[in-house]
């Protein structure tokens, strides 16, 4: 035990984790020359395309320091904000972390978020500076940031460069030499802490976890005691490149477990394994159910197609626990899903994986995030509010509460005023502002939730000319005067469009969207009126002309009144059109209604 080393790699979006955690395993032999590649931990096509880690990853490594053998246990955890919760259970397995901190870009919101993560569960903090060989790497400036935030001596931060291998060696021996082995008593029943699972088409769920007290065996009868229930471990072994069986784990290291399950609910990241005659008395605290913070609704395009997304639905939340669907349905597009997501980056990879592995084309609509409402006869009972149809008539209502978050923003202190003009436009309040050094500046928001869903991540990046970072976390919900705005095409609803949006902005989104459609939806044969509706008060509108056939053109010369018979003959032909006609709507509109302010 006490050669065990257990570590992760924490840092901002391409700081260089994954990169860095391919030259520790090439280091170390890990991986033979057969088996190199770039990103080598990140197994899925997306995660390779964008070049981020979606899900976490463990792996171990074996290496000899003053004739002694050392086992290291990395795991790599994501970087961004939508996966922040699989970074604080990953986090929860280890002693020590690398704290990656590019050398041009340096110290960034989401690299001080994960570090408050870290030291919150007194880990051990190796400071890397990575990237030193790139020609606008600022390594002295950078360093002392690093000594400013962490309070570390100067020479503690370990110069790297993950590309070329550089301090590789050194950042190795700092691991065994700084970072605590595992404390953990070998005697006492099992208490082992998930971090992780994955979903293999052939063996069921494979659980990873890390052994605090005691130890698992093969065939072991263990228990869950979040969901509480029993299995039989068929298989136990630790995590090299390839899986290894092992007959048994032993305190403090890191494994994974096969025990034959189906259903990915029942694994939950940060649930406790315990023996299931002897069992432990205290669960690893920290657990809690990951809470969906967005919601869209997903719609096959082709109705038919429905038991299909169904299907694949279930077979992708087998390998993403964090997905929660239940069944919807809309008058204007048919049977769908009411889907909750963690953010926009998870919500457009569950579409884009659902078009890859399973061939699905789907039509996503408006996403939005989830509100309490509380109505005038029972103000205490909470309305949960999921989908905009779900919120009460406003003659009804009390009040709505909606969620709020506290979003710190680190730039340069030039664009202090875009920022601050975009946040301020988005409903935030300023809270605090710091100057981490004469020319970076961290800037403290509370802002609703729902402001930050949609294009808030782009429009920062333009405003601050890509040099501010953003990070947040959920502070709970706050009253607020929300109303429903309804889009009628031809007078009819058109649920999918439908979107909640605080008073001030109602009239200016309204009017937006309308003349969005307008664009978008094609000409028909006879007047399609939009409109934009509060309740029954009519707020904006646009109308798409008819295409007219020149009934006129066969009449040449002559009395004008056989042309106005003709005409009338085609205004009466239009108007029982119109009574009867339904617009078809495309998928580029749903899409557009995201995209109002370009």
């Amino acid at each position: 035990m006490k050669n065990i080393r257990n570590f992760c790699i924490i840092a901002h979006i391409d700081h260089g984790k994954s990169t860095l955690a391919d030259r520790l395993l090439e280091f170390t032999g890990a991986i033979s020359d057969r088996e190199k590649q770039d990103q080598l931990l990140d197994d899925m096509d997306l995660e390779r395309e964008r070049g981020i880690t979606i899900k976490s990853h463990a792996i171990q490594m074996y290496y000899t320091h003053n004739e002694e053998d050392f086992v290291l246990n990395l795991i790599d955890t994501p970087g961004h904000v939508d996966f922040s919760y699989e970074v604080s259970r990953s986090i929860a397995a280890c002693e020590g972390a690398l704290l990656v901190v590019d050398a041009a870009q340096s110290i960034q919101a989401q690299t001080i978020s994960n570090l408050y993560l870290a030291l919150e569960n007194d880990l051990e903090i190796i400071p890397v500076l990575n990237k030193v060989d790139l020609p606008s790497a600022n390594p002295q400036e950078v360093t002392d940031d690093i000594v400013d935030l962490l309070g570390c001596k100067e020479e503690d931060v370990i110069p790297a460069s993950a590309k070329t291998g550089l301090g590789i060696k050194d950042i190795l021996e700092a691991i065994i030499g700084k970072i605590p082995s595992p404390k953990g008593d070998a005697s006492k029943p099992l208490q082992a802490l998930i971090f992780d699972s994955v979903y293999n088409p052939f063996r069921g769920i494979e659980t990873y976890f890390r052994v605090i007290d005691g130890s698992i065996k093969k065939n072991q009868k263990i228990k869950f005691l979040a969901t509480n229930k029993a299995y039989g471990a068929d298989e136990v072994g630790t995590l090299n490149l390839k899986q290894s069986p092992k007959q048994e784990i032993f305190t403090g290291d890191v494994g994974y477990l096969i025990t034959g399950i189906k259903e990915a609910k029942e694994v939950k990241v940060g649930d406790t394994i315990t023996d299931f005659e002897n069992p432990t008395k205290d669960a690893v605290s920290g657990f809690e159910d990951v809470k969906p913070m967005v919601f869209a609704g997903i719609y096959p395009v082709d109705t038919e197609d429905y038991e299909e997304l169904r299907g694949a639905m279930e077979k992708l939340q087998l390998n993403d626990a964090s997905l929660v669907f239940v069944p919807e349905s809309s008058a204007a597009l048919g049977f769908g899903f009411r889907c909750g997501f963690l953010g926009m980056l998870h919500m457009e990879i569950v579409q884009e994986r659902l078009e890859r592995e399973f061939g699905m084309t789907v039509i996503t609509t408006v996403p939005n995030v989830s509100y309490h409402a509380y109505s005038k006869k029972q103000p205490d009972d909470i309305i949960l509010v999921n989908n905009p149809s779900d919120l009460p008539d406003p003659s009804y209502l009390d009040r709505v509460e909606e969620p709020f978050i506290k979003a710190s923003i680190i730039t340069k202190s030039d664009f202090i005023g875009n920022v601050m003009s975009l946040c301020i436009e988005k409903r935030g309040v300023i809270k605090s502002q710091t100057y981490l050094t004469t020319t970076r500046v961290e800037l403290i928001f509370d802002m609703p939730l729902a402001e930050i869903v949609f294009d808030f991540y782009d429009r920062l990046k333009t405003v601050s000319k890509g040099y501010a970072s953003f990070d947040y976390s959920p502070i709970g919900l706050r009253e607020s005067k929300l109303v429903r705005v309804d889009i009628l095409l031809n007078s009819k609803p058109v649920d999918a469009l439908s979107a909640l949006i605080h008073t001030d902005n109602a009239y200016r989104v309204g009017k937006k969207i309308c003349e969005k459609l307008r664009e978008l939806i094609p000409r028909q044969q006879f007047d399609v009126p939009i409109q934009a509706a509060i309740g029954t008060k009519i707020i904006a509108r646009e109308t798409i002309k008819a295409l007219r056939k020149d009934v006129t053109a066969k009449c040449y010369g002559g009395d004008i009144t056989r042309k106005r018979k003709l005409l009338e003959k085609q205004k009466k032909g239009k108007k029982r059109m119109r009574q009867v006609g339904s617009v078809e709507i495309p998928q580029e509109a749903f899409m557009a209604v995201l995209k109002l302010n370009d």
